[in-house]
């Protein structure tokens, strides 16, 4: 049996897809030519307690469809310095004439007002349900999905997101494929995640400390702080099988003291770190968020960069006929994406890179750290691109 066609189909309904969804009504797509397709139930994607950082850029995205998460922590300062060395800076949502750089919040949250703006916007969703094959025809796009029925659309949008790994890739570090279009990177790294807590927390301010494996950011969340820890692997086991009271206490060695003594962390998990990117965009089909680029989190740009890939594709889809070329379509959103998209994949592939072994890269960070508070564009531009990306 084949499902009544669409003009959009988005495959994946975690915050990117959902905000897609949300902002194509918005900008007066009809909903009923909207479908949303998951395998995951969306009371499963609700409950999911992971912390997820959140720019200004980010915020306004969101208030357009009236999502931003009531339940939200402001960073308000970032405070940005390398363990053990010269060179640091603090970057301040008063420099900005802002109430906040960014904020916290649980990912749970974000998918469910996100979800809300989607039901009230009257679009149909379909989940659970898995996309089996995915099939361009010369007249539309045809989804075969897990209970035997399929759909028929003008055009596919990928938002399914992930981590690095579960992508496929022949498995060539740091080089592109055949035609140029993909690049996978492992930075033999993991991320280890957890909620800490201390007592001496400066409100409103986030931290990102440069260690010798990876930087170690700590997210004011409520009462304490969302960790997102770059160790290597077998660090990161060591410190996923130590005891709390072990595991704070290196915690506390690399950080330092300026959040005073750490006293209690909640469960603990990690996932590997690499980068993976390809062309968004096909004859019918295009990927946005982690389905096109999956990021280090050294600069917590990737969700962030998928929203703004998200409200650039359902302005373009909105402000186009319905005859349109999809692959003409496709590649003018490509071309539009592509400085702030290039940008941000290259500023934390660097950043990333520096902190896989490399010491002299290391030091010359910690130099430029200190340039950056006597030379405020600098600094003004980093936080820019951190809030916005690049316009």
């Amino acid at each position: 049996m084949t499902a009544p066609a669409a003009r959009i189909a988005i495959c994946g309904a975690g915050p990117v897809g959902l905000a897609l969804a949300a902002l194509l009504a918005r900008r007066g797509v009809a909903p009923q030519r909207i479908r949303l397709i998951d395998a995951k139930p969306l009371e499963l994607a609700m409950r999911d307690p992971r912390s997820i950082a959140l720019s200004w850029g980010s915020r306004q995205i969101l208030e357009r469809v009236r999502a931003f998460p009531a339940n939200h922590t402001p960073i308000q300062e970032i405070h940005v310095s390398r363990r053990g060395h010269f060179g640091r800076t603090m970057l301040s949502s008063t420099d900005h004439a802002l109430p906040a750089l960014g904020y916290v919040c649980r990912y749970g949250d974000l998918v469910n007002t996100l979800a809300m703006a989607v039901q009230s916007a009257g679009i149909v969703s379909l989940r659970p349900k898995r996309i089996l094959s995915l099939d361009e025809l010369p007249d539309s796009a045809r989804l075969q999905l897990d209970d035997g029925s399929s759909l028929d659309a003008e055009l596919v949008v990928q938002a399914e997101g992930g981590i690095f790994g579960e992508h496929k890739h022949d498995g060539r570090d740091g080089r592109d494929d055949r035609d140029g279009h993909e690049t996978a990177r492992d930075y033999r790294q993991c991320a280890l995640v957890a909620l800490v807590k201390s007592d001496r927390a400066p409100p409103g301010r986030a931290f990102e400390r440069f260690t010798e494996q990876g930087p170690l950011a700590l997210l004011p969340q409520e009462d304490g702080y969302a960790l997102v820890w770059c160790l290597r692997p077998e660090s990161a086991q060591q410190l996923l099988e130590a005891s709390d009271q072990e595991f704070l206490r290196q915690l506390q060695q690399a950080f330092g003291n300026r959040v005073g003594h750490f006293h209690h962390a909640g469960p603990r998990f990690s996932y590997p770190l690499g980068l993976h990117t390809q062309d968004p965009s096909g004859a019918r089909s295009v990927a946005i968020g982690n389905a096109a680029q999956i990021l280090h989190p050294v600069a917590g740009q990737g969700l962030n960069l998928g929203l703004r890939d998200a409200e650039v594709l359902a302005r373009m889809l909105a402000q186009s006929p319905e005859n349109a070329d999809p692959a003409a379509l496709l590649q003018a959103y490509a071309k539009a994406r592509r400085a702030d998209r290039d940008l941000t994949i290259r500023v934390t592939d660097t950043l990333a890179r520096i902190f896989a072994n490399n010491a002299s890269g290391q030091s010359m960070l910690g130099l430029s750290l200190g340039l950056m508070d006597v030379l405020p564009p600098l600094k003004r531009a980093l936080a820019r691109q951190m809030m916005f990306g690049r316009r």
